[in-house]
């Protein structure tokens, strides 16, 4: 890995390899932040660009977490998700989507994306802080958010939960409500409470998150984690952020991975909540294990 600045010694190599189709774009932007910032690209350690549903999918299928199989670096951004029913809904708020979801979760059908898959995962939540049967929610899920958004028009659901940025133009065209949203903080032009407002303890993204190779040399680690801060302070990073409506949230180095473990703990525990996994997968370390128990 190599930084190339005018006569400088070669600092940082690296190349950006997604995990997947849905993360190219922030890792195509990142690695853009990161040359503007004087980073070269080319042969050299692999930084894997990867994130919440990759986590959510390696407890599914038992496999290795993130801190078993990569080298945490840096939690790069997030994508808010909210809460939707269509216009003319009996539900006319979160307080009466709570209170019929708290009563009657197996009466209550839900949509977004894939099983397992955030959105469900942000509906497991939500039942949970509510204190609704989370073993009962009633949820489909689907490939796209096409098929969410007209099951959700088409009256098959109740209400329906996804990517803000999904669902903005239906939002603005007036089909759809917006009831909640993940985020700490109100997205400022969305007339819309925070799930923290309306009473459930839940702060929530779609996270991305860079990563090396697993058993990476400190030193390696070291840098690549500084190359990470650098980029992420960057104004190409934000600018990128802002453009495509992404939450930056940055967390580098020992913080990240001990907020990864507590990560892996949440959504290791709303899969069980769901009947999505063995109940009798446990922990005994509680998100401070740098092996992912």
């Amino acid at each position: 890995m190599e930084r190339v600045t005018g006569g400088a010694a070669p600092l940082l190599r690296f190349s950006i390899s997604p995990g997947g189709r849905r993360w190219t774009h922030v890792g195509e932007a990142f690695a853009g932040a990161a040359r503007a910032a004087g980073f070269a690209t080319g042969a050299g350690t692999t930084i894997t660009v990867t994130g919440l549903a990759a986590l959510a999918a390696a407890e599914l299928n038992n496999g290795q977490t993130l801190l078993d199989a990569a080298t945490p670096l840096a939690r790069l951004s997030g994508e808010i998700e909210v809460v939707v029913v269509r216009a003319g809904s009996p539900l006319r708020d979160f307080d009466d989507f709570g209170a019929q979801l708290l009563a009657r979760p197996g009466q209550t059908p839900l949509a977004g994306g894939p099983q397992a898959e955030p959105d469900h995962l942000l509906f497991g939540l939500i039942a949970k802080g509510l204190g609704a049967d989370t073993r009962q929610v009633d949820y489909t899920g689907y490939p796209t958010s096409t098929g969410a958004v007209t099951a959700l028009l088409a009256g098959k659901v109740a209400a329906a939960a996804g990517l803000l940025a999904d669902w903005r133009e239906h939002i603005g065209r007036g089909r759809v409500v917006a009831l909640a949203v993940s985020s700490a903080e109100r997205v400022p032009d969305l007339d819309a409470p925070t799930l923290l407002e309306a009473g459930v303890r839940v702060d929530f993204a779609d996270w991305v998150a860079a990563f090396g190779p697993d058993r990476m040399p400190a030193e390696s680690r070291e840098r690549a984690v500084r190359m990470c801060d650098e980029v992420m302070d960057s104004h190409a990073w934000q600018a990128a952020c802002r453009a495509a409506g992404w939450l930056p949230i940055p967390l580098t180095g020992d913080d990240f991975t001990r907020w990864l473990g507590s990560e892996i703990e949440r959504t290791r525990a709303v899969l069980r909540d769901l009947g999505l996994i063995d109940a009798t997968k446990a922990t005994t370390c509680w998100g401070s294990c740098g092996n992912g128990h």
